[in-house]
């Protein structure tokens, strides 16, 4: 019975072989209602046939031969199939029941036909049962290799899209740049993911990094795009142009719900927001994904293949959205960066002088530059402030830390510093006050001790005695270039007996002034120290930040070596401070500073001694007399006699409290400059005030007169006592 079954099988294939073709379309078009998903992949839909023809060849041709069908190899066409299958998206569970039900169809018409070819009912049930046996070992055998071929494609995409993963981490966000940021993204997604990638960004966030209420048609900027066309010519819109979608159009309805899509288009329904200039380009598969981040929009990502024949399909619509929204907290962080240091810069640049201060002691220039590093905007600052007598006070500061609250903070020190300059503190006192100043700053912000930390360099220039001042808390000390005619000739500087210790050992050009540093601001508890010393007339006094002397190609002390060398050769060269400011910084900086940079440069100047008259006065109410004709003779002598009234009452009134109040000596000073200064020092550190006098009282109103009579006035308090000032302006 067995060989009978055999030999009818035989039989049976012989005879349906040629109709093999026929049979291939007849059980295709039963599984076009099972499979709709199939017929949507015209390209997959045809291989299918021809790969069913040839399954029947192959099951017949095993029948007809007797052979073991576990030995037949599935055709080269299935192979191909699952890979397409595999390539296309197409889920495996799809390509299996394309078996099935091809496999259940074959069977039932060989069963038709073998029923057709005998009427031996026993035969014919035999022969069904062996087409049955032999046709599931021939599905089960043949769908292991076609398995086996779809998963090896799949796992090469799944690779893929792990490299492709791990190159959008890698290459993306690498600075805080959001341009470049958006060039990244374009450069992952082509050539290797897509044809074409596109990056627009909502011009609103470019212009001012806030996002505006959502509008009808929203503005785009093209900020980046890739191709694997040189110059992007399947891209409507080129890379920086503004644009907008139309509201009814794909991608105005992505920006909108912040929804991603997936389109297959063809050349004849192209849509024209897509649609490049020139011969069409063959775009077949688009994905439109909303770059979304912390709940803004912040614009849109496309990508485009049209020589890659594969479609994109849901895993790399999955893939895609991944990339997508890494990319848009990249991009969010830069806006939010590139805002904040904008904020912070302006606020930074609007607290710095704006224009050269008026005083005639120092030609001074300044530069500031922001650091280049993605830290952000520092609390650098440099500030001139004219003193009374014609000095001035020289400021260069640094706030620990960054962004808006360094800067802030900075204003503060800043306002601070010019509020105990226009009291004439001394600046190691003025140091002490500015501490407790951040100490509070700290209280109030609950805040440890130390978080809130800067160092500052004070210094004050007397052009009448050419005596520097200055005092640091933490701060680097500055450089000094003297004239080198000057520096040969010049002996010891003019050094405090009380900073002898602390202050240098001579005055060179380009030298350092051996100053002792005190502690940062903000710690407390620690005193300062002021270094005085004679600057010759013409000498280049550089105060500046860390992030000048601070470089990774070169140490500490080589760095401090090229800025005096650079000061010295100014200095020789007599250039203007301005120049020397973009000398050195040419000169220390090869790039974009990592750290702010504060610099002040100040060409000191002396007073004509012609210009300045002294008295030594006796401690005794008829010097008052004498301090008066000494006024005025001196105004005489500078062709100043409109102001000798003045001059005489205000001279008269000081040296009276001074001789009444005060301890000896007792000094007198005029000095001309830009205005008439009246100075009377005496040893008594009690400052005078006034107050109000009552019709009896016999004194009282002599500080109220010179108040009336002067611009200005004031006191300033030095180690040996105190000056009273007055200011008068000239004619």
């Amino acid at each position: 019975m067995e060989k009978d079954v055999s030999a009818f099988l035989g039989r049976l294939a012989h005879e349906l072989r040629p109709r093999s073709d026929q049979w291939a379309g007849l059980l295709m078009e039963r599984t076009r209602g099972e499979l709709p998903d199939l017929w949507q992949h015209e390209d997959l839909a045809q291989r299918a046939l021809s790969e069913t023809a040839d399954h029947i060849t192959a099951f017949l041709d095993a029948l007809e031969q007797g052979r073991d069908v576990i030995e037949a190899q599935a055709p080269p066409a299935a192979l191909e199939l699952a890979r397409g299958f595999a390539e296309g998206g197409v889920p495996l569970s799809t390509l299996l029941r394309t078996y099935r039900l091809a496999h259940v169809g074959l069977l039932q018409l060989l069963q038709e036909e073998a029923t057709r070819l005998t009427d031996d009912q026993r035969l014919a049930t035999a022969a069904t049962l062996g087409l049955i046996e032999t046709g599931f070992a021939y599905v089960d055998h043949s769908s292991e290799q076609v398995v086996a071929a779809y998963q090896e494609v799949r796992d090469r995409r799944v690779q893929r899209r792990l490299v492709i993963t791990n190159e959008a981490s890698r290459r993306i966000g690498t600075t805080l740049d959001t341009v470049r940021t958006a060039e990244e993204l374009a450069e992952v997604g082509a050539p290797d993911f897509a044809d074409l990638a596109t990056v627009d960004l909502l011009d609103s966030v470019l212009q001012d990094g806030d996002q505006h209420p959502p509008a009808a048609a929203p503005v785009l900027r093209r900020v980046a795009q890739r191709s694997v066309l040189d110059g992007c010519p399947d891209s409507p819109v080129a890379t920086g142009e503004r644009h907008a979608y139309p509201p009814e159009s794909a991608p105005a309805a992505v920006l909108a719900t912040g929804r991603p899509l997936l389109l297959q288009v063809s050349a004849q329904d192209t849509p024209p927001w897509l649609a490049p200039p020139g011969p069409p380009r063959g775009l077949h598969s688009v994905l439109l994904l909303p770059l979304y981040a912390r709940g803004t929009t912040l614009g849109l990502v496309q990508f485009v293949r049209h020589r890659t024949p594969t479609p994109f399909d849901d895993d790399d619509l999955q893939l895609a959205r991944e990339i997508a929204a890494r990319a848009a907290v990249y991009v969010d962080n830069a806006r939010r960066y590139t805002h904040e240091r904008t904020t912070a810069l302006t606020l930074q640049r609007s607290l710095l002088p704006q224009r050269p201060v008026e005083q005639s002691a120092v030609k001074a220039a300044a530069r500031y530059l922001p650091s280049g590093s993605r830290a952000g905007v520092g609390g650098d600052w440099y500030d001139v402030i004219p003193l009374s007598g014609g000095r001035v006070a020289l400021v260069v500061g640094d706030v620990v830390g960054r962004g808006l609250h360094a800067a802030a903070t900075m204003g503060r020190l800043r306002t601070a510093v010019r509020a105990f300059a226009d009291i004439d503190l001394m600046p190691d006192e003025l140091l002490t006050h500015l501490d407790d100043v951040v100490i509070r700053l700290q209280r109030e912000e609950g805040l440890e001790d130390g978080e809130i930390s800067a160092t500052c360099l004070y210094a004050v220039y007397d052009p009448a005695t050419r005596l520097c001042s200055l005092a640091s808390a933490g701060h680097v000390p500055p450089t000094v270039a003297t004239p080198a005619a000057v520096a040969e000739t010049a002996g010891p500087p003019s050094i405090d007996a009380e900073t002898a210790g602390a202050a240098p050992t001579g005055v060179q050009a380009a030298a350092l002034p051996a100053l002792s540093i005190g502690p940062p601001l903000g710690l407390g508890g620690l005193p300062f120290e002021t270094a005085q010393w004679d600057l010759p007339e013409g000498s280049l006094l550089a105060l500046y930040t860390d992030g000048l002397v601070q470089s990774r190609t070169r140490d500490m002390d080589a760095s401090l070596a090229l800025l005096s060398d650079t000061l010295r050769q100014a200095s020789e060269s007599s250039m203007s401070p301005d120049e020397v400011c973009d000398r050195l910084l040419a000169a220390m900086l090869s790039g974009r500073p990592s750290d702010d940079v504060a610099l002040l440069v100040a060409r000191t100047r002396a007073l004509d001694p012609g210009h300045v008259a002294t008295l030594d006065l006796p401690s005794d109410p008829a010097a008052v007399s004498g301090a008066r004709r000494f006024a005025a003779d001196t105004l005489g002598s500078w062709s100043l006699d409109e102001l000798s009234f003045a001059t005489e009452l205000i001279v008269s009134e000081l040296v009276t409290n001074a001789i009444r109040y005060g301890k000896p000596p007792v000094h007198l000073r005029l000095v001309l400059d830009s205005a008439l200064t009246c100075e009377v020092f005496d040893a008594n550190s009690t400052a005078p005030h006034m107050r109000r006098a009552r019709t009896s009282d016999e004194g009282g109103r002599g500080l109220l007169l010179v108040a009336q009579l002067a611009e200005r006035w004031g006191t300033r308090h030095g180690r040996e006592g105190k000056t009273i000032w007055a200011e008068l302006a000239l004619p």
